[in-house]
């Protein structure tokens, strides 16, 4: 049974840092693109990074408003997927998610969504306050 369990998530004054992790088990394609999303209330899920496997060339991507603040990487380890996210503003306020595809996929820069994930965890809360 695949499993995605984020952690790291919690409440953090504007301009803070917080690192989420999430970490799989029985998820037979740690080489293959990962990705982080998120969801605001009353909002729809959106990207907010990924990363494609090692073999691939690792190439990271993101979304225009986390730029330059968050950085996606794998542990040493290859078991478990990391957000640092930096400089937090209080519109990251969000439940964050990990997510992987449910085969071997390589993520296009600027080509990639929801719809290219089909494990998901099952959410750790960010709360960025002002």
């Amino acid at each position: 049974q695949v499993q995605l369990v984020e952690s790291g998530g919690g409440s953090v004054q504007a301009g803070g840092s917080l690192t989420l992790s999430c970490r799989f088990s029985g998820y037979p394609y740690m080489d293959t693109c990962m990705g982080w999303f998120r969801q605001a209330p009353g909002l729809e899920r959106e990207g907010v990074a990924i990363i494609n496997s090692d073999a691939s060339g690792g190439m990271t991507d993101y979304a225009g408003s986390v730029k330059g603040r968050f950085t996606i990487s794998r542990d040493k380890a290859g078991n478990s997927l990391l957000l640092q996210m930096n400089s937090l503003k209080v519109e990251d306020t969000a439940v964050y998610f990990c997510a992987a595809p449910e085969r071997r996929t390589y993520c296009s820069r600027g080509g990639w969504g929801p719809r290219n994930f089909g494990y998901w965890g099952q959410g750790t809360q960010v709360t960025v306050s002002s």
